[in-house]
C-alpha cells in the first residue's frame, strides 16, 4: 500500500503544493510524452483544446455504451434506437465554441453531421457484433467508474493521486474479473503491437481499480470499433485481450514509470521549459502557438487556474515574462499572438475583432453579406441588428447559428424567427447571453394604470402585462429553478397591490409566498394546503359566476404558483364523488300492538348523488370565463411538459413567458419555438403576447424579499 494513503488532509495539501498539477492520469502521461507544450496548456493552464467531429462522436459513443451496460446491470437493457437518441442528444448539446473546424468540416453544421454519421456507424457495429460482450458476461460489476487513488508504480509510491475513469468491469462466465475500455478507430491496431503499446494505459486502469475496489483484475480488454465497414464482412469489433499476470504487470509498470517519472519531475520544477512538438498532428498548431505567445505577456488572472496552484503558476509566468520581454519587444509578441493562426488555421477567437466584425466576417465566409447596423447592450444579453443585402436568403443566416456562436465564443445565439422593425426598417436580430453586470431593480414608477410591468427589453422598453386588455387576460410563466420565475410572480403581486386591486389570491402549494399571509395592508389571501386550494378555486368559480349573473365587473388577480404540482396532488376520480344517505325503499310491514299492519321502516343506503368538479376543471373554467368578469390569472410552473401545458391549456394563456429551461423541446412546448434553452437565467426571459409583434427577450425586474423579524 502507498505510504501516501496514510497522509492526513493537511499533509496531502502540503505535498501537492510542490506540484503544478494535483493529480496524474494515463492521458496526462501520454500527453506529456507526445507533446510537452500541449500538456502545459491543457493541464497546467487549464486551457481546453477544441474537439474534432470524430472525437465528439467517440465521446457520444462512450456515453451511449455507459447507459447500455448500466441498463444490463439494472435489468433495463436499451435497444439501438434508444442508444442513438442518447448519442444524438450528446452531439446536439455539445457547446459551439469547442467544435474544431477543419478543412473537411468547415462549419459546425458539417462537424455535427459527420459526428452523427460516425456515431451511428459505431452503434450499428456494436449491435451487429454484440456477442463480443454479451456472450462473455456473467455479471456487470461496475459501469463508468471514477477513481482517485494513491498508487505504487514499479515499486515506487507516486506522490500524487491517480485520476481515471473505467468504462466497464464485469465478471465473465469463466469467473474472471475483466476491465473493458472502448475505442473507436478508423483502422484496427495490430494485435501484437497493441499489447505492447497500450500496456501503460492497461496497468494504470488495473492498479487504479484494484486500489479502489480491493478486487483482483484477471484481464483487461480494449475493444476497438472500426467505423468503416470491412470489405470481407468480418467483425467490426476487435477485442484486444491482455492477461494480467505477474510478468505482464512488471513489464507494463516499467514502461509506465519512465514517462511518469519525467512528467512528475517537470511539474515539480517551476522553471521547466515545455517543448513544442512540430510533428504532432493531433494538436491544433494555432492553439499551441497562440498559447505560447500568451504565456509571455499574460497575467495569472488570464487563465482558469485552480486556486491552490495560482501562486506557483503566477511565479512561473513572471519568470517567463521577465525573460521574454527582455529578449523580445512585447509588441512583436502581441502581433505574433494575434496572427499566429493566419498561417496555420483561421480562428476568429484569436482575432482582435469586435463582436460585430466577427458576425459579419463569419457570415461573409459563407457568401452571406450582412452589415451589423445596431448593437444594444441589455442586462443579461446583447442584441445585434443585421442589415441583410438584397438577394440574400434570410434562412441562410439561421442555418449558420452555431457558426456565429463559435465565432463569438458563446454556447449559443438566438436569431429572431421574424424580422425586427427598428426606426422604420427591418433587420435580422441576433442575441446572445452574457455575464450580467447590472441589476434591473423593482421600480414603483414603472406602473401605468393597470399595466403590470414585467421587465425591460434590450431596447430599454418596458414590457407590460395589461390587465385592462381583453387580449392579454391570462399569463403563463415557465422556467427551471433559479431562472427568475418566482421573482416575476412576486413582482407582479407587488405591482397588483400598487395598482389598487382589492382581491388578490395566491395559490401557493410550495409555501414560497408566506410573507403575504400577514399583509394587512392589502386584501391578499394565501392558500397552501391542497384541500384549501381546491375549496378556494371552487369558491372563485362561484364568485365569478355570480358576478357574471349580476353584471358585476371587478378586478380579481389570481396567482397559481406551481399549478402543475397542485393539480397532481388534488383529488381525482372517486375522491370527488358526493355521497349521501338516501332512502332506497322500506323494510317489510309489521303488525302493531293491536294486530294492525304497520308500514315498514325506511331502508337507507349511502349512494353517489353528485360529483365535485376537479381542481383542474375549475381552473379551466376560471381561465375560459374569467375574462369578461375581470378575473386575471398568472399561472407558473417548472415543468414544461405537453402533459401539463397542452393545447387546451395554452389557448387560454394569450401571454406566454418562458425563462431558462434545460432543453430546446421545453422552449417549444411553452413558446412554440426554440430559444429559452439559451437564456442566461436570473430573470432573463422571453415573452410571447398579442401586444408584441414577435417573441421578445426581456430582463425581469428584481425586488429582494423583505424579511421581517
Amino acid at each position: 500500500m502507498s505510504e501516501y494513503k496514510k497522509y492526513t488532509p493537511d499533509q496531502v495539501d502540503n505535498l501537492l503544493s510542490n506540484f503544478l498539477i494535483s493529480s496524474w492520469s494515463y492521458s496526462k502521461v501520454a500527453q506529456f510524452a507526445r507533446h510537452e507544450k500541449a500538456f502545459e496548456m491543457r493541464y497546467i493552464y487549464n486551457l481546453k483544446g477544441k474537439n474534432s467531429a470524430s472525437s465528439v462522436a467517440g465521446s457520444a459513443y462512450h456515453e451511449a455504451l455507459d447507459r447500455f451496460f448500466t441498463g444490463i446491470k439494472t435489468d433495463n437493457r436499451l435497444d439501438l434506437a434508444s442508444l442513438e437518441i442518447i448519442a444524438f442528444e450528446y452531439i446536439d448539446e455539445f457547446p459551439a465554441p469547442f467544435w474544431k473546424i477543419q478543412k473537411t468540416t468547415p462549419t459546425i453544421e458539417e462537424c455535427k453531421a459527420k459526428a452523427l454519421k460516425t456515431v451511428n456507424a459505431l452503434l450499428k457495429n456494436f449491435f451487429g457484433d454484440i456477442g463480443t460482450y454479451i456472450d462473455e458476461i456473467k455479471e456487470v460489476i461496475d459501469v463508468e467508474v471514477y477513481c482517485d487513488e494513491w498508487l505504487t508504480i514499479n515499486g515506487v509510491d507516486i506522490p500524487m493521486p491517480c485520476h481515471l475513469k473505467i468504462d466497464l468491469v464485469f465478471q465473465s462466465i469463466h469467473d474472471k474479473l475483466i476491465i473493458v475500455d472502448h475505442k473507436s478507430k478508423t483502422s484496427f491496431t495490430d494485435e501484437q503491437e497493441a499489447k505492447l503499446s497500450i500496456g501503460e494505459q492497461a496497468i494504470t486502469y488495473v492498479k487504479g481499480y484494484e486500489s479502489k475496489s480491493g478486487l483482483d483484475i484477471d484481464e483487461i480488454w480494449f475493444i476497438e470499433n472500426k467505423i468503416a465497414q470491412n470489405k470481407d464482412g468480418s467483425n467490426q469489433l476487435l477485442p484486444i485481450k491482455i492477461k494480467v499476470d505477474k510478468d505482464t504487470r512488471r513489464l507494463y509498470e516499467a514502461l509506465l514509470y519512465e514517462p511518469l517519472k519525467r512528467m512528475l519531475a517537470a511539474v515539480q520544477d517551476p522553471d521547466y521549459i515545455y517543448l513544442i512538438n512540430q510533428s504532432d498532428n493531433y494538436e491544433d498548431k494555432s492553439d499551441i502557438y497562440e498559447f505560447w505567445a500568451k504565456t509571455m505577456i499574460a497575467e495569472v488572472e488570464d487563465f482558469p487556474i485552480e486556486e491552490s496552484k495560482r501562486e506557483m503558476v503566477s511565479k512561473r509566468l513572471k519568470r517567463i515574462r521577465d525573460i521574454s520581454v527582455g529578449l523580445i519587444n512585447p509588441k512583436v509578441i502581441r502581433d505574433f499572438q494575434k496572427n499566429a493562426s493566419q498561417f496555420i488555421q483561421y480562428d476568429l477567437s484569436n482575432k482582435d475583432m469586435t463582436p460585430e466584425q466577427k458576425i459579419e466576417h463569419v457570415l461573409r465566409s459563407f457568401n452571406i453579406i450582412v452589415n451589423v447596423a445596431y448593437k444594444f447592450d441589455g442586462y443579461s444579453s446583447n442584441t445585434y441588428l443585421l442589415e441583410v443585402s438584397a438577394g440574400v436568403k434570410i434562412t441562410s443566416v439561421h442555418s449558420h447559428r452555431l457558426d456565429i456562436a463559435n465565432a463569438l465564443d458563446v454556447a449559443a445565439v438566438r436569431i429572431s424567427k421574424d424580422l425586427v422593425v427598428h426606426n422604420g426598417k427591418s433587420y435580422v436580430s441576433i442575441e446572445f447571453s452574457k455575464k450580467r453586470e447590472r441589476t434591473l431593480l423593482f421600480d414603483p414608477a414603472e406602473l401605468v394604470d393597470m399595466k403590470i410591468p414585467l421587465g425591460k427589453d434590450n431596447y430599454e422598453n418596458t414590457i407590460y402585462w395589461d390587465l385592462d386588455n381583453h387580449s392579454t387576460t391570462n399569463a403563463l410563466v415557465c422556467g427551471s429553478i433559479g431562472s427568475g420565475k418566482s421573482v416575476l410572480v412576486r413582482n407582479s403581486i407587488e405591482y397588483g397591490k400598487q395598482a389598487g386591486i382589492e382581491d388578490i389570491y395566491i395559490i401557493d402549494p410550495k409555501f414560497e409566498f408566506g410573507e403575504y399571509e400577514n399583509d394587512y395592508n392589502a386584501n391578499i389571501r394565501v392558500v397552501s394546503d391542497i384541500l384549501e386550494i381546491e375549496e378556494t378555486v371552487a369558491m372563485l368559480v362561484d364568485k365569478m359566476n355570480e358576478n357574471i349573473r349580476n353584471g358585476v365587473k371587478r378586478k380579481v388577480l389570481v396567482f397559481l404558483d406551481e399549478f402543475a404540482d397542485a393539480i397532481a396532488a388534488s383529488r381525482k376520480g372517486v375522491e370527488l364523488d358526493i355521497r349521501e344517505e338516501v332512502q332506497v325503499g322500506n323494510y317489510a310491514p309489521k303488525k302493531g300492538m293491536f294486530g294492525m299492519m304497520m308500514e315498514g321502516a325506511p331502508k337507507m343506503q349511502m349512494k353517489k348523488t353528485g360529483e365535485l368538479k376537479s381542481l383542474e376543471q375549475n381552473i379551466q373554467i376560471l381561465l375560459q370565463k374569467g375574462r369578461s368578469s375581470g378575473f386575471r390569472i398568472m399561472a407558473a410552473t417548472q415543468r414544461a411538459s405537453v402533459k401539463i401545458i397542452n393545447g387546451d391549456t395554452k389557448v387560454n394563456f394569450p401571454v406566454q413567458i418562458c425563462f431558462r429551461v434545460p432543453k430546446e423541446a421545453d422552449s417549444r412546448v411553452v413558446l412554440d419555438e426554440a430559444g429559452a434553452e439559451t437564456l442566461a437565467g436570473m430573470g432573463d426571459g422571453l415573452i410571447k403576447s398579442p401586444e408584441y409583434n414577435e417573441t421578445t427577450r426581456f430582463q425581469a425586474f428584481y425586488k429582494p424579499v423583505e424579511v421581517t423579524v
